[in-house]
């Protein structure tokens, strides 16, 4: 498996990944081109959004790291880590999410991250595991949503 930054021009293979949650009733959220180049390419507090790639060099998934700022939709207090999962349906529990997750952690704590939080929606129950899976634990529950906390330090 492949890993690298994502760049501009990743915005439609990007949009292909999420199109795939949609129809496979894991994503809700709006998952065109436009939509990613505003939440995860261009967003001016990402820190990280690192892509997986296969042998034959297809899309597996992406993972995003932006700073909270005090406008996010999200709630997440000012300074954590917003992280986001994306791994095509075809490619879930092959280890994806786990070696994105390692490569995210590391920009977290060179970004003196305090946490990262993860915000999922309360009927999406492999992401809830997942994010349990990587140490991530239950901080608050808001609209709908479960959101996750991983603390980012030596210990981890």
């Amino acid at each position: 498996m492949e890993m690298r930054e994502a760049r501009s021009g990743d915005a439609q293979a990007m949009s292909d990944v999420l199109q795939e949650l949609i129809a496979a009733g894991r994503r809700s959220k709006a998952g065109d081109a436009a939509h990613v180049r505003s939440h995860y390419l261009e967003h001016p507090y990402r820190l990280s959004c690192l892509l997986a790639f296969d042998e034959a060099g297809d899309l597996l998934g992406f993972q995003s790291l932006k700073r909270a700022d005090s406008a996010n939709p999200y709630g997440t207090p000012v300074g954590w880590g917003i992280i986001g999962t994306h791994i095509r349906p075809s490619a879930a529990r092959k280890g994806v999410g786990s070696r994105l997750f390692a490569a995210t952690v590391a920009v977290a704590a060179k970004a003196k991250l305090p946490a990262i939080e993860a915000f999922i929606g309360d009927g999406n129950t492999a992401a809830l595991g997942y994010y349990e899976s990587l140490g991530f634990r239950t901080c608050r529950h808001w609209e709908g949503a479960t959101c996750k906390a991983y603390a980012v330090g030596p210990a981890h």
